[in-house]
């Protein structure tokens, strides 16, 4: 009887946190129903300001030139733009450039290839060096995978210049290759949902959002105030973010203005950017919980923060409960709970799908075709939880780990769908455990098709997305190596 009170208790004490999470998601998609975002115009402007480009990189030489192009290509005044490429790189890309930064320097740019003689920092510490070679006031950041559109700055600047309370402005991030597989068009139904419906509600109600480390630009007042680049957490722009609002800064958000990305085709290169995510992200959470709660900010602002920075590592705590289930039925404990309105906790995490539906909605004519790719989310969505958990389990470890860049592969439209397919995919040391994983929903699965019938879709939604994740890298290397031959 003790033993079933206890595995009860331990299931609810899994679940509640997740079912708040949602709620957080619901309330987000309350506001956002209530009072859609509109879009913002830029203000008039009549002088403009002196902005610095920054451009972080590190051995990405496939896009570097793409996306310094793009920012020479800004309609902005020349004499008012300095382009600053932060360039960590220990392959060829600076060799690769120096004939670009020749000509636009020949172009009659300000531009600067900037080499340091260490990593130290990773992205913060190349961002915070070149902010002291720059005497702008403005601070535009692009990551080497994005290509920023020429409007870029006459439509972010003219807002930071109207409201000097302003201390950074984000676009929103479209996709240069949605379409090129499975993969590509479920990150995009996750990102969309996240910029077209959180970022821009929070903006608008008041709620702390944060950087995305590219897309923005910030005012460099705003940047030294909040303490300026740090680098004890992966997710720099988060972290800088927050700190800068708790000081009452405030950031807006434009949905009108995008600027493209690529996206990882490649299962195991996606799993290395969310692990670097999920890492970021739960240091934020431990190095800032105390300053957000102390912060002089409204009650929900906190509450709707604190939420936003679990997202990670609350997929360790669906990881458990997959864990504890079989138990719960083998134990009997689980007859003890059917009793309870279980469903109701169905319902709320019905938030996060309708999320990514509204998303599309908002975004897209044909948004009924992209929500297609909702169960093979679901499904990937299970399967990166394993490499999401563990990174969160490091990070609460003290282990901080390398900054690595997402492998790049310029891929624009239909034309380039293809070319990534002969590159080798990243190692995954995630494999063995995801097909742990599996098997043991799989076991779950059978012992509830005897207890708990009720349970078996629940099981075998984990196995799959588990065995399917798993799968999809192994695709990933024998197509490779398949081109890799084709080409030889």
């Amino acid at each position: 009887m003790i033993l079933r009170v206890v595995l009860q208790l331990a299931y609810f004490i899994l679940l509640i946190p997740l079912a708040l999470y949602a709620l957080t998601i619901g309330y987000l998609i309350f506001l956002y129903v209530r009072r859609p975002p509109r879009p913002i115009p830029p203000p008039a402007v009549t002088d403009w300001p002196f902005v610095a480009v920054q451009v972080p990189l590190y051995n990405e030489p496939a896009v570097a030139e793409r996306v310094i192009r793009a920012v020479a290509a800004l309609d902005y005044p020349r004499t008012c733009l300095h382009i600053q490429i932060l360039d960590d790189s220990t392959d060829d890309t600076p060799t690769l450039l120096a004939p670009l930064v020749a000509e636009l320097r020949a172009a009659g740019f300000r531009i600067d290839h900037i080499r340091r003689a260490s990593r130290d920092g990773y992205k913060a510490g190349a961002l915070s060096n070149g902010l002291k070679l720059t005497e702008a006031e403005y601070i535009a950041i692009f990551d080497a995978d994005f290509v920023p559109p020429p409007h870029f700055l006459r439509y972010t600047v003219p807002h930071l210049l109207a409201d000097p309370g302003l201390g950074l402005v984000q676009a929103r991030w479209s996709h240069l290759n949605a379409e090129t597989n499975l993969i590509t068009r479920v990150q995009a139904l996750i990102l969309d949902g996240h910029f077209a419906i959180e970022q821009a509600t929070r903006a608008a109600n008041g709620l702390l959002m944060t950087f995305n480390g590219t897309g923005g630009v910030w005012r460099r007042a705003c940047i030294q105030d909040a303490g300026g680049w740090q680098s004890d957490t992966l997710a720099e722009d988060a972290d800088l973010s927050l700190r800068a609002q708790f000081l009452g800064w405030r950031c807006a958000f434009l949905s009108h203005c995008t600027v493209p990305g690529e996206l990882p085709p490649q299962i195991a290169s996606l799993k290395s950017q969310q692990a670097r995510w999920a890492r970021g992200t739960t240091g934020v959470l431990l190095k800032l919980h105390r300053r957000l709660w102390q912060a002089p900010i409204p009650r929900r602002a906190r509450i709707m923060a604190f939420f936003g920075l679990l997202g990670y590592p609350l997929q360790s705590l669906s990881l458990a409960l997959l864990v504890l289930q079989p138990i719960l039925i083998l134990s009997g404990a689980y007859e003890g709970l059917k009793a309870l309105p279980l469903a109701l906790f169905g319902v709320i995490g019905m938030a996060i799908p309708i999320l990514y539906v509204i998303g599309q909605g908002v975004l897209y004519p044909d948004w009924m075709r992209r929500t297609f790719a909702l169960p093979a989310l679901l499904l990937f969505g299970v399967g990166l939880a394993v490499a999401n958990s563990r990174a969160v389990l490091a990070t609460l470890q003290g282990r901080k780990g390398d900054w690595q860049p997402t492998p790049k592969f310029k891929i624009e439209g239909q034309a380039h769908q293809r070319q990534y397919v002969a590159l080798p995919p990243p190692a995954d040391p995630n494999l063995p455990y995801e097909v742990a994983f599996g098997l043991y929903a799989l076991v779950g699965g059978v012992i509830a098709a005897y207890r708990a019938p009720s349970l078996m879709l629940y099981f075998a939604v984990y196995a799959l997305g588990f065995f399917v994740t798993a799968l999809w890298g192994g695709l990933d290397r024998w197509r490779s190596r398949i081109a890799q031959q084709e080409l030889s």
